[in-house]
């Protein structure tokens, strides 16, 4: 395995590569939206208004329209994402107390991102409102009554919602799965492809040793590359491991150890390395869509929701989030580690009666 220069760096930095660029490309983070604006008012309060809007970085101004088919076009031919449009008398309207009307237009081709944007506006609108609002009030001498409910939002674990801290740890875990599962499962199909699981069958080793010499090194292999991906998503990521690093590599073991169980499944039942990787493309892609990584599990229906017990990564998924995230205990994580092992455990014992009957 270590013997091939373009192995080591299949094992130890396609991962890392790979979780890089996955972590920037996925994200969930909605910033710097392109946006016409439509100012058929250009008066000093539209233009308090256009300096809320892009004052957060959010919303950033690229181009300016001049009529509302202009600002169809723009939307059509998808050159912005976003439109403001403050119609003429917008600050007459403000002055004599009215309320006074602004249009966003959002392209819905993407409907979470609309729903995104639309959510910002709204807030910078809103805010826009109670401080001109104020002002008046202000004016003329009155006073306010303060709202008999104060809502105070926070959101923990994550404060500013930005989507690394949740992507780049689950990232670590599905590329673990795939290298684990794929390198482990072309092991004893290789040996069979040049012939020398003859010679294997004939030693007196005994199956368990024979299954623990073909996982042990690639258990070995994907630490490594975990505490690489770690250290990476440290100094690239400022992701910081919360919780206790040693249970997090403890829990990790038990996660790969049940992945090599299906992968070895896989090259005890497999002829050529070819149907090898076939097989785990197979399993790769159900175990990742189920696992909570892209859609929330509670979301998916129920039998698929029972089905997603039988996957190691959802239990896993639980484990590293919450380490890595929360900073929490066995106390917390129990449910999950005991899936986990319960999983590692059959998988293992499954590759066993396996290879029991295949090398008899």
């Amino acid at each position: 395995m270590l013997r091939d220069p373009r192995m080591r760096m299949i094992i130890f930095g396609m991962p890392v590569v790979q979780m890089v660029i996955m972590a920037f490309a996925l994200t969930t983070d909605v910033t710097h939206i392109r946006t016409a604006l439509l100012d058929m008012d250009k008066t000093a309060s539209s233009r308090e208004l256009i300096n809320d809007f892009t004052a957060g970085g959010y919303f950033q101004i690229w181009h300016m329209a001049g009529s509302q088919k202009e600002m169809a076009d723009l939307l059509d031919h998808a050159v912005v994402r976003a439109v403001i449009h403050i119609p003429s008398g917008f600050e007459q309207t403000l002055a004599r107390g009215s309320t006074a009307r602004v249009q966003v237009l959002t392209d819905g081709t993407d409907s979470n991102t609309t729903a995104i944007v639309q959510g910002y506006a709204g807030h910078i609108i809103q805010a826009y409102s109670n401080r001109k609002l104020m002002h008046q009030v202000q004016q003329q001498g009155m006073t306010l009554q303060p709202d008999l409910v104060d809502t105070q939002s926070r959101a923990w674990f994550n404060a500013n919602q930005e989507s690394r801290y949740y992507f780049v740890p689950s990232l670590i875990a599905v590329m673990l799965f795939i290298f684990s599962l794929l390198l482990t499962s072309i092991g004893i199909v290789k040996e069979k492809e040049i012939g020398t699981i003859e010679q294997v069958m004939v030693t007196p080793i005994r199956k368990i040793e024979f299954i623990l010499g073909k996982t042990i090194p690639y258990m070995i292999t994907s630490y490594i590359s975990m505490t690489i991906m770690l250290c990476v998503a440290f100094v690239v990521f400022d992701i910081h491991v919360k919780g206790n690093i040693l249970l997090l590599y403890g829990l990790s073991g038990l996660y790969l150890f049940g992945n090599m169980g299906i992968a070895l499944m896989i090259s005890a039942s497999a002829a050529t390395q070819q149907q090898a990787m076939l097989t785990s493309f197979l399993i790769l892609m159900p175990c990742v869509m189920l696992s909570g990584f892209m859609f929330p599990i509670k979301n998916m229906p129920d039998l698929v929701q029972y089905a997603t017990f039988l996957n190691p990564m959802r239990w896993y998924l639980e484990i590293l989030r919450g380490i890595v995230m929360k900073g929490v205990g066995v106390k917390v994580l129990w449910p999950a580690i005991a899936g986990q092992a319960a999983l590692a455990a059959a998988f293992i014992t499954l590759a066993w009666a396996r290879f029991s009957k295949t090398l008899s």
